[in-house]
């Protein structure tokens, strides 16, 4: 990872930076990100207040990263996502460097097992992988090869299988 990216501090997400962030979401992904299967797990919930980071540069929102409360039958997990660097500083490690402290910050927690949808070459740089979630589907997911898992806490997939659903009892959300 280059230096520079090592100089810029991550911070937790407030209130006041949502508008922001949204904004960087739209230039990442597009409009039509809600579409995603992905949104509609996180539709009329918010995400953890405890678990949603940004890097800022020169005061501007740069990257952000949130985590939603999600459950896998009767087992709590967490849905990683969106991650969104600004275009133009994509590819120097600051997703990469956000997902590490992220998911660090979710086991000090005490999170035992997170989710994503994404490329699998990409997230296994950070230990995501497919074959942990093939018994776990996404509703509107088409492509199930990119529900991929990760265990915070070894064995937190064992048994673990079924439809990935909204959790409405999380309490630290924003």
């Amino acid at each position: 990872m280059p230096e520079l990216e090592l100089k810029k501090e991550i911070e937790l997400q407030n209130n006041e930076d949502l508008k922001d962030v949204e904004t960087l979401l739209d230039l990442a992904f597009g409009e039509d990100r809600f579409s995603k299967a992905a949104y509609a797990l996180r539709d009329g919930i918010e995400p953890l207040s405890d678990l949603s980071f940004i890097i800022r540069d020169k005061g501007e929102i740069i990257a952000t990263l949130r985590f939603w409360p999600i459950k896998i039958k009767e087992n709590p997990a967490l849905l990683l996502g969106p991650i969104a660097i600004k275009p133009e500083l994509q590819g120097l490690g600051y997703g990469i460097a956000l997902m590490k402290h992220g998911l660090k910050q979710a086991k000090t927690l005490g999170h035992n097992r997170v989710i994503l949808v994404g490329d699998e070459a990409y997230y296994k740089r950070v230990g995501f992988s497919r074959e942990l979630a093939v018994n776990i589907s996404m509703a509107g997911q088409d492509e199930e090869h990119r529900i991929l898992a990760k265990e915070l806490v070894e064995g937190a997939f064992d048994k673990v299988k079924g439809l990935i659903q909204k959790d409405y009892t999380s309490k630290n959300c924003l």
